[in-house]
């Protein structure tokens, strides 16, 4: 496989980087092996991808983060939309003097993984897409009233959970603008010409089941949409389909997340 990285630290590292208008929390496990950036759920934070770290072990460099205003420590900004996100992952890998990484996203994170390595064809050793990035419009605006109106039931709750890091220190309308963006970068005329773009390896972990909020069988409909993006893109395929929900999935299939990376990576030793 190709050496691709830049610099190896020894040292874990932990630590606060500057970006915009924010600083961001993140931790670097340092070491010589191929870095690995890992892009979390739009409200989530980055102790979720611990199994997954755990089963890849020390021969890789593992990088997490937590966006904007999310964990205990990220502070908060101006400027919560999709491309800030992005630039993000640029922020952070500079900081960290990496040049080129495999991403591995989960959620929103799978979105903002995409769009990176589509950007980014000389540096993204490739991406891992977890239950996530699936060209669908699912967003009309019965559903934006529904997302509003769900943020804004739950905003009594919010304070009390800031505290621990798991809800972000943003407002009910700051979380549901996120959402609706969501599901406006989720339209196929939007994502599918991201995703037919790819040039490097990529691999989806598929859950099965619903997520939070999720009717019926309208997430089973939107991870449908994969099927015409494999067969448009020989770049991209999938690697597993899982038995957990999209909530459950870093908790109880981390093994076939790890397993993802592992094919990635070797692929993209060969591009070279």
């Amino acid at each position: 496989m190709t050496d691709n990285r830049t610099s190896s630290p020894t040292s874990h590292w932990t630590g606060m980087v500057p970006v915009d208008d924010t600083a961001l929390a993140v931790t670097d496990t340092g070491g010589p092996g191929i870095p690995v950036l890992y892009l979390n759920g739009q409200f989530a934070t980055q102790g979720y991808w611990r199994r997954v770290i755990a089963d890849l072990g020390t021969d890789w460099r593992h990088i997490t983060y937590d966006e904007r205003a999310r964990g205990r420590k990220s502070k908060r900004s101006a400027d919560y939309s999709f491309e800030a996100a992005v630039r993000d992952v640029d922020a952070v890998l500079a900081a960290r003097g990496v040049d080129r990484a495999l991403v591995v996203g989960w959620s929103y994170g799978a979105f903002v993984g995409a769009h990176w390595a589509g950007r980014n064809p000389h540096r993204a050793l490739g991406a891992v897409l977890v239950d996530g990035a699936f060209p669908y419009d699912w967003l009309d605006e019965a559903m934006e009233q529904r997302i509003r109106k769900q943020f804004r039931r739950w905003s009594p709750f919010l304070p009390l959970l800031r505290p621990t890091g798991l809800t972000p220190r943003m407002d009910a309308d700051q979380l549901a603008d996120c959402n609706i963006e969501l599901g406006r970068i989720s339209r196929e005329r939007e994502l599918g010409p991201v995703l037919d773009g790819i040039t490097v390896p990529v691999r989806y972990v598929v859950a099965s089941g619903t997520s939070l909020d999720s009717r019926g069988d309208e997430q089973e409909r939107i991870r449908t949409s994969l099927d015409a993006v494999t067969a448009r893109n020989p770049n991209i395929a999938i690697s597993a389909k899982v038995a957990s929900n999209h909530g459950a999935i870093l908790k109880k299939d981390y093994r076939a997340i790890a397993g993802a990376v592992r094919t990635v990576a070797a692929l993209g030793g060969r591009r070279g």
